[in-house]
């Protein structure tokens, strides 16, 4: 996702939230967009330099916010854009994977390992199930849950069991990741979607 869709993606967010509830505080946009206060007011107040929203003041010190109709029209446009990328992304993921899945099961590759919680991975646990393959779990130094698609997650690639291949699923900080993985990992246990733009190393 480049910066202008980020961007969207956000404005796309504020526009929905504020459809939905027009007294909302700018604190709890913050979060729902997981971003810093000041940043969300940043977003807010681009929204409405932009005509797409309009405030208005309430008692309390507190203010209300409205779409206004060219807001609506943005809505529904940044709306199309958003699943007609999503659907991009999804059969871009899935042909690259298809093409991975092939590639293990042709070398004999049983036991899959993911690298990176993330949309990828949970396309990739759909597809694999189309191939003669098991996932082992998931590996991600991020992310403190324990268990992700139904099977374990581990932060330290040290507790990873025995697996035959390990596929980049992570869509964020896409380099680092595939440096660490390059450092941890058998290189000949490494595997790297095309959509990830990646060409890895052996």
């Amino acid at each position: 996702m480049n910066n202008q869709q980020k961007k969207d993606f956000v404005t796309l967010e504020i526009l929905q939230t504020i459809e939905i509830k027009s007294d909302i505080t700018q604190r709890h946009l913050a979060n729902k967009l997981d971003v810093a206060l000041g940043l969300a007011n940043s977003y807010l107040k681009r929204c409405v330099r932009k005509g797409l929203v309009k405030v208005q003041q309430a008692p309390a010190n507190r203010y209300l916010y409205y779409l206004t109709p060219r807001g609506f029209t943005e809505k529904s446009r940044l709306t199309a854009e958003y699943l007609s990328a999503s659907f991009s992304f999804y059969h871009q993921a899935s042909d690259s994977l298809t093409d991975i899945f092939n590639d293990c099961e042709a070398k004999k590759l049983k036991r899959v390992v993911f690298f990176g919680v993330s949309e990828l991975a949970e396309i990739a646990s759909v597809r694999i199930n189309e191939h003669d393959l098991s996932i082992v779990g998931t590996w991600d130094p991020e992310n403190n849950i324990s268990r992700y698609l139904n099977h374990a997650l581990w932060n330290n690639y040290s507790d990873v069991p025995g697996h035959d291949v390990c596929i980049l699923t992570a869509l964020d900080k896409v380099n680092r990741y595939y440096s660490l993985l390059i450092d941890k990992s058998d290189k000949d246990k490494v595997m790297v979607p095309s959509i990830l733009g990646i060409t890895y190393r052996k």
